[in-house]
């Protein structure tokens, strides 16, 4: 099985760490790198790309079967994205998370100090939604493990009991198919899955959902009229776009490129090729008498390796050790012989 666009990147690895960070694409590095020779010749700075905002919001759109171009604001990551959905909740509001979940997606609930906070494992979540619950906070896909959470079985757990749903798609855009009506809110950074840039994250909410959070410092790019209030702030958007942040428009640039190849191969086609990949690791795995992590995800944790780190660096196989665990991840510029090196590297 071949990478999926070989013209398009130039590892000198064997990359198995797109969990951490994807790697950027030809089109995206020709992209920004037109951008910057535009502004170092003093012929269009940063913002003249602005044009690419509105694409990219219906491009990330598009990838959340059933949202609209409007339901869809940027912003630079995850944390900041969550913290109005936090601030937003009444003091004693109960937050259900799941054990082991990612920081970003954690923190301005555990640190805002007048919630009631509870943590129970994942595969429990749905079943612990009450009606005293006022949120539910998880990654789609965890960091730790690749673990998918049943979006389906928790949406219809938060719905009964009258509980909003909040999700890091930040693990899964890109290879995992989403469905907008799974969640009101859906916070996602793009330079994973989405081979995009560190500087920018999306935010998606239904209209009622975004209602009943408000923006927290908004800037001059979150108001109705933004060149006509720059002097003169009168309302913020009327979408979802009132929490935008002013964006970094090379992040923008390299984050459109990179969703452009994503679209061109689409989705589906990227999931099939990732698992393929992932299943033939954890077959490899099972005949070097090693028990991967549970589940069928693009994302394979070998539990209690993480001292191994050092082996792969030296055998120029780029992974990360998380929780205890080496976690390998597989993407679209990845083929059968990265899997094949990866495994020779855990027996050298």
């Amino acid at each position: 099985m071949s990478s999926l666009a070989p013209n398009e990147f130039r590892s000198e690895t064997t990359y198995l760490n797109t969990a951490s960070y994807g790697l950027p694409s030809r089109r995206a590095l020709t992209a920004t790198a037109e951008a910057n020779a535009r502004w170092a010749a003093g012929r269009g700075g940063p913002m003249t790309d602005d044009a690419l905002v509105p694409e990219l919001r219906a491009k990330f759109a598009r990838l959340l079967t059933g949202a609209q171009p409007d339901h869809i604001a940027l912003g630079s990551g995850v944390a900041g994205l969550v913290g109005p959905v936090a601030a937003a909740l009444p003091p004693g509001a109960e937050v259900l998370l799941a054990t082991g979940e990612f920081a970003s997606v954690s923190m301005a609930f555990v640190h805002r100090r007048d919630l009631a906070v509870r943590v129970v494992p994942l595969a429990e979540l749905a079943a612990q939604v009450r009606p005293e619950t006022a949120l539910v906070a998880v990654s789609v896909v965890q960091s730790a493990d690749g673990r998918i959470t049943d979006l389906t079985e928790l949406r219809v757990a938060t719905a009964a009991n009258g509980a909003r749903l909040l999700v890091d798609a930040t693990q899964a855009a890109g290879w995992l198919p989403l469905n907008f009506a799974d969640a009101d809110y859906w916070v996602c950074a793009t330079f994973k899955w989405l081979i995009g840039a560190r500087s920018t994250a999306f935010f998606a909410a239904t209209p009622e959902a975004a209602a009943d959070v408000r923006p927290i410092g908004p800037s001059w790019y979150a108001a109705e009229d933004r060149w006509a209030e720059l002097y003169d702030p009168r309302a913020l958007a009327a979408t979802t776009r009132r929490f935008d942040a002013t964006p970094d428009w090379l992040g923008v640039v390299a984050a459109s490129a990179g969703l452009s190849l994503i679209e061109e191969l689409t989705v589906e086609k990227i999931n099939a090729h990732n698992l393929d990949l992932a299943d033939r690791f954890r077959a490899g795995l099972a005949e070097l008498g090693r028990e991967p992590g549970p589940g069928r995800s693009a994302i394979v944790v070998v539990p209690g390796a993480a001292d191994l780190a050092p082996r792969l660096e030296r055998a120029d196989v780029v992974v990360s050790a998380r929780a205890g665990a080496l976690r390998f991840a597989f993407h679209l510029y990845n083929d059968e012989s990265d899997v094949d090196r990866a495994l020779e590297a855990l027996v050298i």
